[in-house]
């Protein structure tokens, strides 16, 4: 097993850098976008991504809130279940689409942003898209970091940026 690069929390620059997404992730919190949606949003791009780290922390974090095990074991195959709402399947679809923009030559298809502005008013599609950005760069931080997945407990995220 590898160890992670450096412990992001340990380092001064770490600390704050990290203080200030969670910053962000604390405002995504109080808009009107469903928190339910933001977790899966925010598992799926972790999954997308390969973060270990990531998944382990949104999927606890999300059954602490709540979430049902049907529900975040579905998650990568959202497409072929029948637990999501038809909201979270448009979330689900600009998350998947955001996240791989290298893989498509258009980026966010016209259908799929029109698709998730069906459901969702500016607002909430405002944050939807930065959450899905932020994610992006919290897995993109943490593979490169090489920081794993496995021993996270819930609450132990805000608990460290806000100690």
């Amino acid at each position: 097993m590898t160890e992670p690069r450096i412990d992001v929390m340990q380092n001064e620059l770490g600390a704050k850098l990290a203080k200030r997404l969670f910053a962000v992730h604390n405002l995504l919190q109080q808009t009107g976008l469903p928190h339910a949606t933001q977790n899966l949003v925010m598992l799926r791009a972790s999954q997308i991504n390969g973060c270990g780290h990531c998944i382990d922390i949104h999927s606890k974090e999300a059954a602490a809130e709540g979430e049902t095990a049907t529900r975040l074991n579905l998650v990568a195959g959202w497409r072929h279940s029948t637990v999501f709402t038809e909201e979270e399947q448009a979330a689900l679809a600009l998350t998947e689409e955001a996240t791989r923009l290298a893989d498509a030559s258009e980026g966010v298809s016209d259908e799929t942003w029109a698709r998730a502005a069906k459901y969702y008013d500016e607002d909430q599609l405002i944050a939807l898209v930065t959450l899905i950005a932020m994610i992006n760069a919290t897995n993109r931080m943490a593979v490169t970091l090489n920081q794993l997945g496995g021993s996270y407990e819930p609450g132990l995220m805000s608990a460290a940026v806000n100690g």
